[in-house]
């Protein structure tokens, strides 16, 4: 078992607990794209990638969405979701970053972002 996979099941307790207590943000990003209702993508909240729990994860695109709310501004936690960020894309995961505000307050401007993401990587046809 290599370590990617390990790192990956030992994971797998503590996305559970998160998935039981996300944040206001979460909780709105998920009824828009919960049950394939968004581009008709099936999307995975709190998921175990590697050493690292991403906050939605479509397997289809391997692209994460991370909600960043204001603790992503302190100048520690910035370098270390860039560490962590690199981490993810290492693995051939595209990754973008939404604020948690722009999802609670626009959830559609917030969907119209990752809509075109989603259009670089997979073209019009979608």
């Amino acid at each position: 078992m290599s370590d990617w996979e390990r790192w990956h099941r030992n994971n797998v307790p503590a996305a559970r607990q998160l998935r039981g207590r996300m944040t206001k943000s979460e909780r709105v990003f998920w009824a828009a794209v919960r049950g394939r209702q968004f581009l008709g993508l099936k999307w995975r909240r709190q998921h175990p990638v590697g050493a690292y729990v991403v906050d939605f994860y479509c397997e289809e695109l391997r692209l994460a969405v991370e909600l960043d709310g204001g603790v992503h501004r302190v100048p520690s936690q910035r370098d270390g979701d860039i560490a962590r960020q690199a981490g993810i894309e290492e693995a051939g995961i595209r990754f973008i970053r939404i604020s948690a505000e722009a999802v609670e307050t626009d959830i559609e401007g917030a969907l119209s972002r990752v809509a075109a993401h989603v259009l670089r990587i997979e073209g019009p046809a979608r």
